[in-house]
């Protein structure tokens, strides 16, 4: 077992008619058994850039507190807050800088640009970007993640449809996958709104 594999995870980002929706599973285990099932992956930067980080969950929390620092930073010194270009720019740079002893997750950003254009992209380990304009994914179950979302995705799905997909897909992906699932964690982000929503999943 891959030491990236080791908790479980599964992570999903998708973009819709100038909204994204950002997905996760909620289980954090230990290999086989199961610690929690309330465990946060995705998390907010601010109104407009959501951060969802798959892989080891120790390196997960100490990776998101050093963005939180490093954003605030940013927000003091410019007045604003950042892109999600430069949000995934600073992911990249803050994974490369430890090339050699790195952070074992897979980030996954989404966010809203100007003129609210969606962004979404991922990167492994060390800080290489995959950008996207359609969906991304990563955890222990995107190679079901994947299947899933090219059989499902449309492009320009409103709000409301898009939640519809992505949940469908995660909770299909997350039954394929033993080491991720227990439910579902998804945001729904268009310019005016956040929606946040739990999903039931198979307990098991």
């Amino acid at each position: 077992m891959q030491i990236f594999e080791y908790n479980g995870s599964a992570v999903v980002a998708m973009v819709g008619k100038n909204c994204f929706a950002i997905a996760s599973d909620r289980r954090l285990g230990v290999q086989l058994q199961t610690i929690a099932t309330d465990f946060q992956r995705i998390s907010k930067i601010h109104d407009r850039v959501f951060i969802g980080l798959s892989g080891l969950a120790t390196d997960v929390q100490t990776l998101y507190q050093r963005l939180v620092f490093r954003h605030k930073l940013y927000q003091l010194r410019e007045e604003r807050d950042m892109k999600p270009e430069t949000f995934a720019s600073l992911v990249s740079a803050i994974l490369y800088e430890k090339r050699f002893g790195p952070y074992l997750c897979q980030p996954v950003i989404a966010g809203l640009g100007d003129d609210d254009k969606p962004f979404i992209c991922t990167m492994d380990s060390i800080g290489a970007k995959e950008l996207a304009k359609d969906f991304v994914v990563s955890g222990t179950a995107s190679e079901s993640l994947y299947g899933a979302c090219e059989a499902m995705y449309k492009p320009d799905m409103e709000a409301e449809e898009l939640f519809e997909t992505i949940s469908q897909a995660l909770l299909s992906s997350v039954d394929r996958d033993c080491l991720s699932g227990w439910g579902g964690h998804v945001y729904i982000v268009t310019p005016t709104e956040i929606k946040e929503r739990i999903l039931k999943g198979r307990m098991d």
